[in-house]
């Protein structure tokens, strides 16, 4: 075990001031790349190492279960085994397994596997026609309402923007008929869990008393993701003490869809006027101009931070040569499939000059960006793992619509090509405009308008037959297994995460802003994911837009780009300044 003395010198100042903070409220404003999970558990080791906590008394939250993981390795690292680090259903689910028999009788109800499910038994009980894309957006309404506080009555008069085709009495009624449902059937889901551990500790006293003997200190990550029904439940483990250390970064929001709201990290200081407050701005993951990078980006947004590049401490950090002055480079190209090429070509530079594929990754703002990239990389013999989400080709969508082109292409012949295709994704929901708003609905419309695309990249006088062999020798194509690769991900599943070498791709009008970003607070979370993809990068970082999109459309380079300072030429390819 770590003495007190040793897990304070692996700390730089402001670290060191948040770790010795043990008692009372505790606010750490931890820029990306500051280390925070390590000022989390080294605070936390330093606070068991010298007394001040009981191990089995301090609770860690967080969001995802690989972070909760990550904390547990660390802190038994470092002598703080014992420590409950879990993700907040974890807990609550933990705590409900426990107090139901009691407080109830029996075991506790299962848990709903799928919402979509019994969304679609719902339908079927209201006789309602409605697609599996529809289902799942009508499922993130439910969550939303949940982890938002609100019954149906206050949904009903919130304004959401509605998924698609549905009107409001119907999306209510599918909700009350999904509560029916999985009452009858005795389930609750991942929300119920919070809701019900919630109730518990409110309404039964020695739940509460209980609850309170077993956890006296608190430690919650990235809580600038709290949802009002997560806070609510960290209020009531709490209990009225204060021996409670937040941890968080406002620019790092990209969940608001989701119920997750930076208020609460914010407005820590005013709920507790004596918080000790740590702001921890020496970034130790990315280069000079990468930082400069993300501080431009939210230079005067609330709660931004100021990084500032700093040498990473050799005992924390292994990491390749950088040259003096690495450079953020912009490029734009005339369409999707060039940059993606483009793309590739500057991976294959990379690969050459020794930086590993699996510290390369390309990063987009929708999965259907990925399809693009797929081809180019398997036409540059580039190995690459999909990261949070499938491969275009395992899309249901995708597969769904290779099946039917595929039994199409038997029977039709003559017909040009663009019809014979567009007649059978016509009939799977595909159409010449898009949906209004985002969701599963224009998730499924995107990949779709994917494959329209490859028709447009099709060789003139391409038979359908011709055409849907090749879609299954790609389809075929991209099941290889793989080791060592460059990662494609989303923008929002490559939070937390971090690579040598990084390419933003689709910095347009319509992806980053997404095109139904149309609110100020809606751009301004784009702007924040923007943020986000930049400070993945470690040494390099290259940004690229294309001048048109999947058919044909004309783009704009983003807004953001303007902001950043850089400069975009009509010449493709050109490297902007």
């Amino acid at each position: 075990m770590s003495s007190p003395a040793e897990l304070l010198a692996g700390l730089d100042p402001d670290q060191a001031v948040a770790a010795e903070a043990l008692r009372g409220p505790v606010c750490m404003l931890a820029g990306a790349g500051t280390g925070k999970t390590r000022a989390i558990t080294h605070r936390i080791a330093y606070g068991v190492a010298t007394g001040t906590y009981t191990a089995s008394r301090v609770m860690a939250l967080t969001f995802t279960s690989r972070a909760a993981a990550e904390l547990r390795g660390r802190l038994r690292a470092l002598g703080a085994e014992g420590v409950s680090a879990r993700t907040f259903h974890a807990s609550a689910l933990s705590q409900l397994n426990f107090f139901w028999p009691q407080v109830v009788g029996g075991q506790v109800p299962a848990l709903v596997e799928s919402k979509g499910r019994v969304l679609g038994h719902a339908a079927e009980r209201l006789r309602l026609r409605v697609d599996t894309a529809t289902l799942r957006d009508v499922a993130g309404e439910i969550e939303w309402r949940k982890v938002s506080g609100l019954t149906l009555e206050q949904y009903a008069a919130s304004n959401r923007p509605l998924p698609a085709k549905l009107s409001l009495e119907q999306v209510v009624s599918l909700q009350e008929t999904y509560e029916q449902l999985k009452d009858e059937r005795r389930r609750i889901d991942f929300e119920d869990v919070l809701l019900a551990c919630a109730g518990m500790i409110e309404t039964e006293p020695a739940v509460a008393m209980q609850v309170h003997e077993q956890y006296r200190f608190f430690v919650v990550d990235e809580y600038q993701d709290v949802s009002p029904l997560q806070h609510r439940l960290l209020e009531l483990w709490l209990g009225g003490r204060r021996d409670v250390c937040v941890v968080g970064d406002a620019s790092q929001t990209i969940y608001s869809f989701a119920g997750a709201r930076s208020d609460y990290l914010l407005d820590f200081p005013t709920r507790y006027h004596d918080a000790t407050v740590v702001r921890l701005e020496r970034n130790y993951r990315s280069a000079p101009p990468v930082v400069a990078a993300a501080n431009t980006l939210m230079r005067g947004r609330p709660g931004a931070l100021h990084l500032s590049a700093a040498t990473a401490r050799d005992d924390e950090v292994t990491q390749t040569a950088r040259p003096e002055t690495p450079a953020v480079g912009l490029r734009q190209y005339p369409n999707e499939l060039s940059e993606a090429r483009g793309v590739a070509s500057e991976i294959l530079v990379q690969l050459q000059a020794g930086v590993p594929a699996s510290e390369i990754a390309v990063l987009y703002r929708i999965n259907v960006q990925a399809a693009a990239l797929e081809t180019a990389l398997g036409e540059a013999g580039i190995p690459y793992v999909m990261h949070g989400s499938k491969r275009f080709f395992e899309l249901p969508e995708v597969r769904q619509a290779l099946l039917q082109l595929r039994a199409a292409s038997v029977s039709i012949s003559g017909e040009p090509l663009f019809k014979s295709v567009s007649d059978v994704l016509r009939s799977l929901g595909w159409s010449q405009d898009p949906p209004d708003g985002g969701g599963a609905v224009r998730d499924r419309w995107e990949s779709l308008n994917a494959i329209m695309g490859l028709v447009d990249q099709a060789p003139e006088g391409t038979s359908f037959r011709a055409f849907t062999d090749e879609l299954q020798l790609r389809q075929a194509a991209q099941h290889e297994p793989t080791v060592e690769a460059v990662t494609l991900a989303t923008l929002h599943s490559a939070k937390g995460l971090e690579w040598e070498a990084v390419h933003l791709i689709g910095l347009s009008e319509g992806y980053l802003p997404i095109s139904y970003a149309k609110q100020f607070e809606q751009a301004d979370e784009e702007r924040r994911l923007l943020y986000v993809g930049i400070t993945r990068a470690k040494r390099l970082l290259n940004l690229s837009w294309s001048e048109t999109q999947q058919r044909g459309g004309r783009r704009e380079p983003s807004r953001f780009l303007a902001e950043l300072g850089m400069r975009t030429s009509s010449a493709p390819g050109r490297r902007g300044a």
